[in-house]
């Protein structure tokens, strides 16, 4: 199978290219600088150059592919405080690929969030058939399993708050462990129950490889591992890398400590991937959060990054 991947060369692009690859199959990445277009021509991809907001050379790529995975999302536009706006584009790229694989029963996998259902207040365990109508970035899943109307193999994979590995540099660990470092303890809010589900880098990109072979049309997939790790457990961790104090702090100082990640850091989430597993074959390998944090190469990361 001939894939075109965008977000090829990030975080979970960099683990899901490989794990197409050495599946057998041909991997076309999007790329829009020449680093990003290097780093995949060192490990055997195709390189088509662009960004998302060339909606006529994502078509392109698609339709001249036999499947597509979508993984990129305008984050640097989000964290430039233009959540909007990079949902929106984001709405655009999933059109503009629908147009072009529709009517040809292709697989088009897309990126969701089981952490848009804690921050929407979803109460009990979150699993594959629960649905909210709308919200942002929720439209985007919808839309992409909307496809499944126009002769599309459409999926979604839901990834939790945490995708972790040696391969995250930018994500919600490493954050928060700039934030303890800076700040000169590790902190949990109020008693930490709240929970967090995660799952390794690697075990994510086997679930993209899965459903782009074979999820059915309309899919929605959980590629989670742990299913809810209590957050004072993931600064405890923290701490015990740092060697720096655990402290519990209230709910009204949340945002002095944690910036803009308060109310991430303060969600209550739990969700399953049992229908995933029955459907796929799919079931985590791979070190879990904890263990993957008390390995050190997190602490290592953000000690080289400050150097």
């Amino acid at each position: 199978m001939r894939v075109f991947v965008t977000g090829a060369s990030g975080h979970l692009g960099s683990a899901v290219v490989p794990e197409l690859l050495q599946a057998g199959h041909q991997v076309v990445g999007l790329a829009r600088s020449d680093a990003s277009a290097a780093a995949l021509e060192a490990v055997g991809a195709e390189v088509h150059r662009g960004d998302l907001d060339d909606l006529d050379g994502l078509a392109s790529a698609a339709a001249g592919a036999d499947g597509v995975i979508h993984l990129a999302f305008k984050h640097d536009l989000m964290f430039a405080g233009d959540f909007g706006g990079a949902v929106a584009a984001d709405l655009r790229v999933i059109e503009a690929l629908g147009g072009a694989l529709a009517g040809t029963g292709k697989p088009l996998v897309g990126t969701s969030g089981t952490a848009l259902f804690a921050l929407a207040g979803f109460d009990g365990t979150l699993t594959e058939a629960d649905t909210l109508e709308a919200g942002p970035r929720i439209d985007a899943e919808n839309a992409v399993v909307a496809l499944a109307d126009r002769g599309i193999r459409a999926s979604v994979v839901r990834l939790p708050p945490s995708v972790h590995s040696h391969l995250d540099r930018n994500g919600f660990i490493p954050t928060f462990i700039t934030i303890a470092r800076n700040e000169g303890f590790s902190a949990y809010v109020g008693e930490g129950t709240n929970r967090w589900p995660a799952v390794h880098t690697l075990d994510a990109a086997r679930a993209y490889r899965l459903a782009v072979e074979s999820a059915p049309a309309g899919a929605r997939l959980h590629a989670v591992g742990d299913e809810g790790v209590p957050f004072r457990r993931i600064a405890e961790a923290i701490g015990r890398g740092l060697h720096l104090p655990v402290t519990s702090i209230p709910a009204e100082q949340a945002g002095e400590h944690f910036g803009v990640l308060a109310g991430q850091a303060a969600a209550d989430g739990h969700a399953t991937s049992a229908l995933t597993s029955a459907l796929l074959g799919w079931a985590p390998t791979h070190p879990g959060l904890i263990d993957d944090i008390d390995q050190g190469h997190y602490v290592d990361a953000a000690h080289d990054d400050t150097h």
